[in-house]
């Protein structure tokens, strides 16, 4: 089945909404600049009431390793998200040679010129997931839009044979069931499309994003 990601979290009530609609993983933003940034106090308050079951990925930009792995530990987070502009593959190979159960997942903005090139450049071994999203150098995912599916095709399947791929930007329970059918990625990511304002999800869109993907994943099984 398709691996689900609500991202975003800053609160226990749309983390236990994400739970209870079937999500495999939970997100938490910790950049400033984020309407959905959160604390680590805070984040570390919800994932202590989350299933073990339940990924919990922190989300960074342009961070150091020690930051990454002090985080994680404080917060109980499960897995990073590296999804700056100036991010070091080098950092991934640090973060899982000291802490080899946290996963490290790195995002690549397809509108930059080369996403195969820059996904080559990460040792497969350090990273679970390519998390390919629309974001550029000025706003770091969260925008709402699609990338154009058509035209990436073959760079996903380029980028493919390297890891997994999740697919974010501008998903909703609308248009998600057609971004798996197109793409076939091992995963998907969601925020501001099952969102009721900036940070705070909406649970009937959240139940339905994930309807909407395991429908798809029964109809293409």
């Amino acid at each position: 089945m398709t691996w689900i990601k609500i991202c975003g979290m800053t609160n226990l009530e749309d983390a236990l909404a994400a739970v209870d609609a079937g999500a495999d993983a939970v997100g938490f933003v910790f950049y400033e600049k984020s309407p959905r940034n959160i604390s680590v106090e805070a984040a570390r308050e919800i994932v202590k009431r989350l299933p073990e079951s339940i990924e919990k990925i922190g989300v960074f930009v342009n961070q150091r390793e020690d930051v990454l792995l002090s985080v994680a530990e404080r917060a109980g987070l499960t897995a990073v998200q590296m999804h700056g502009d100036r991010e070091d593959p080098h950092v991934a190979d640090l973060v899982v040679k000291h802490k080899a159960h946290i996963k490290v997942l790195t995002a690549i903005s397809m509108r930059q010129p080369n996403p195969e090139g820059w996904a080559l450049m990460w040792q497969p071994g350090s990273v679970e997931a390519f998390l390919v999203d629309s974001g550029n150098g000025s706003n770091h995912g969260g925008t709402g839009q699609a990338f154009d599916w058509a035209a990436a095709v073959q760079t996903l399947d380029a980028i493919k044979r390297i890891g997994h791929i999740v697919v974010a930007g501008g998903l909703t329970p609308v248009n998600v069931g057609k971004a798996i059918a197109m793409l076939k990625p091992w995963g998907v990511d969601v925020a501001s499309g099952v969102e009721a304002s900036p940070g705070k999800k909406d649970p009937e869109k959240v139940r339905a994003f994930v309807r909407a993907v395991r429908e798809i994943d029964r109809r293409t099984a």
